[in-house]
């Protein structure tokens, strides 16, 4: 078999958002069939809860919903993670502006499709994934990552299809 499209998942504290795309989009590859084809994870770009398993919230939102977060640990994003994804979906503009900088001090090119997450779903018009981490809201966050990481897996299995 060729290359798994490999897609990370990007946020702060990768605690909450980013774990909770991780976990939903292996969750839908899996019911569509594409688990194969498609290899997912998640980085944070501050180190405030590194080490930690996904919050309270997520959790709860994940467990509601049967999706497994098993061995999810938050982690930093790095230059191999960079480097080797073919999609780097961040979650705001922040989490943007610091992997571009990431990107640019450790002077590569990534090979990947650097995106915000709510590229996804623009007729949402919201510049970000709201942190829920701030807002409290874990369920918003869920509602919209379902969604886009739907969008996403259409995207992945209508490039696999042109190949």
């Amino acid at each position: 078999m060729e290359h798994k499209v490999k897609v990370i998942f990007v946020c702060l504290g990768n605690i909450c958002r980013s774990p909770m795309a991780e976990a939903v989009f292996r969750h839908m590859a899996a019911e569509r069939n594409m688990g194969q084809l498609v290899e997912a994870d998640s980085a944070g770009t501050g180190d405030w809860h590194l080490g930690k398993i996904p919050h309270e919230g997520t959790r709860r939102e994940l467990d509601s919903a049967g999706i497994s977060y098993d061995g999810m640990k938050s982690r930093l994003v790095d230059r191999q993670d960079l480097q080797d994804s073919d999609y780097i979906v961040v979650m705001d503009s922040a989490n943007e502006r610091d992997v571009r900088e990431l990107i640019q001090s450790g002077g590569y090119t990534p090979q990947g499709n650097l995106m915000r997450f709510m590229d996804l779903l623009p007729e949402k018009n919201m510049d970000g994934v709201p942190d829920p981490y701030y807002t409290g809201d874990f369920n918003q966050t869920r509602e919209l990552v379902t969604a886009g990481c739907s969008r996403l897996l259409d995207r992945i299995a209508h490039e696999l299809a042109i190949r």
